[in-house]
């Protein structure tokens, strides 16, 4: 299985894998009509931290023993056949134990709706997710693990 890998010591903090992101799971595929629409935004996949002049992103790591899936209570925390860990928001009841219980704390909540609101799904029917092939300094790769 591919993972994503990050490199912070490669990373500038120019916050594109978050803005390719978000473009990405909008519905128009498009990075001006998605910020520039009226339409609820989706949320990044992307946890971006910053500790001075470090920076770097984290994503959902598809853990192989994945807690939030063991942890959620209806399922909406599920693996696919490839190992990917993913959300269905039409299962979500809004318990929010796959947040509490992520060892990473990337597991992002919708405060409004009262649901897990975005996590990492390796833009699943992508070759590459898009964070990964528009890192300009190759701060996120995919590798095989």
């Amino acid at each position: 299985m591919k993972k994503i890998v990050i490199n912070e010591e490669y990373c500038i903090g120019c916050r594109l894998c978050e803005v390719y992101c978000v473009s990405q799971h909008s519905k128009s595929k498009d990075i001006i009509k998605t910020f520039k629409s009226s339409e609820d935004r989706p949320v990044s996949g992307i946890v971006f931290e910053e500790n001075g002049y470090t920076t770097f992103a984290l994503q959902c790591r598809h853990c192989k023993e994945s807690p939030c899936t063991t942890a959620c209570l209806t399922s909406a925390m599920y693996k696919n056949n490839n190992e990917i860990v993913l959300h269905n928001k039409e299962k979500c009841v809004g318990c929010w134990m796959c947040i509490m219980v992520c060892p990473f704390g990337i597991i992002k909540p919708d405060l409004k709706n009262k649901k897990v609101a975005s996590k990492c799904d390796l833009c699943i029917g992508r070759e590459v997710p898009v964070c990964v092939e528009h890192c300009p300094n190759e701060a996120i790769v995919l590798k095989e693990k």
